[in-house]
């Protein structure tokens, strides 16, 4: 009773003073440490010229298919708001627009971290011009979310169940275990799509509620986010060393780990947890290899498109401030032309004689 009553004094000591995003940063900064140290174990002693020659010897045709897929990632990445905005009813806003803001938000979130707030930022600024309010906005990220979520679960109950081994490369835990887990995540989903393939159901409450897709719209939901992370997960295999040997399930069940651990710990492009996740799985390959085909996994994955986002907003900001400043130009009522006195004439402000008047109407 004495140690339950210590922890429970802590948790209180926490939730009032420290609170619960500030747990939340610590619980961040914590697994970023914890990434740090194992990264520096593992490749303290690794060579930069060794890195060279790994990335020297990638196929060329590998790396080609590897950057394409990645973009047909991205690409996906598009359909999560064009998805959410039907879902919302706002039918309105054309697939461009949904378009832009879907890669601009996870290319900038995914780069910044904290992708919650700074994907919010972005399509906040996009769909305003568009009529939509932060509520909107919040909805699609809700929604857009959801399908992450529901990808993610597929994926890993799938993966896991058919190659427990795999995740058990990365939480440590016994493969039945793992197996169990991934039949749960399963049935989780089956019970999710049954939920809301019964009724109608509402998330929220007063002016702020969502009303989720129904069955079969659900599993075009899920079929988005599979979709997104199969493309990620093969562009990562081709970028894999060709020896040993290893399944493409397994390395997309650690894929998705890794990426869901980067996701969690906020640092930006969840770098060290991403990169420390997939290295402690995969001892079997070369920390040379692994550490190249991690550095063209990034550039191809968050520096180019982080790259093309600005340069996309920076470009639409410019348009939009030319067109407004364009259009107040043309809106402003010109100035009505007033003629110089002339002398000996009375001033506009002083009474004018009927004949004053009526020349001054004629000109």
């Amino acid at each position: 009773m004495g140690v339950r009553a210590g922890l429970s004094r802590v948790w209180v000591f926490l939730r009032d003073k420290v609170g619960l995003h500030g747990l939340g940063l610590v619980a961040s900064l914590a697994v970023m440490a914890v990434a740090a140290v194992a990264l520096y174990h593992m490749l303290h002693k690794l060579e930069f010229a060794a890195v060279v020659k790994a990335l020297s010897h990638k196929d060329p045709l590998h790396v080609a298919i590897a950057f394409v897929l990645v973009a047909c990632a991205y690409l996906t990445l598009t359909f999560y708001d064009w998805f959410a905005l039907r879902t919302i009813g706002k039918t309105q806003v054309p697939y461009r627009v949904a378009a832009l803001s879907g890669f601009c938000s996870y290319s900038i979130g995914h780069n910044v971290g904290f992708t919650v707030f700074t994907g919010g930022s972005v399509r906040y600024r996009i769909y305003s011009a568009w009529g939509l309010g932060a509520i909107d906005v919040a909805k699609i990220c809700f929604i857009a979310g959801l399908t992450f979520w529901l990808g993610n679960l597929a994926v890993l109950g799938l993966g896991i169940t058919i190659h427990p081994d795999a995740a058990t490369a990365v939480d440590r835990l016994p493969p039945e275990v793992n197996r169990f887990i991934g039949i749960g995540a399963l049935t989780l989903l089956a019970v999710y799509v049954a939920w809301v393939s019964a009724a109608p159901r509402n998330i929220g409450r007063s002016s702020w509620f969502v009303t989720l897709p129904a069955g079969r719209s659900t599993l075009l939901q899920m079929g988005i986010g599979i979709l997104d992370l199969s493309l990620c997960a093969a562009a990562m295999y081709m970028l894999m060393p060709a020896h040993p040997y290893i399944d493409p399930v397994s390395l997309a069940v650690i894929f998705v780990t890794a990426t869901l651990l980067g996701f969690a710990s906020h640092a930006p492009g969840g770098l060290g947890v991403f990169d420390a996740a997939l290295l402690l799985a995969l001892p079997q390959f070369e920390a040379s290899e692994m550490v190249g085909a991690l550095l063209i996994f990034r550039l191809f994955y968050y520096i180019v498109p982080f790259s093309l986002a600005l340069t996309l907003l920076g470009v639409r900001e410019i348009r939009l401030g030319t067109f407004s400043f364009g259009r107040r130009a043309a809106c402003a009522a010109p100035a009505e032309a007033v003629d110089p006195p002339v002398p000996g004439e009375a001033s506009q402000d002083t009474p004018r004689a009927p004949a004053d008047l009526a020349r001054r109407a004629v000109r």
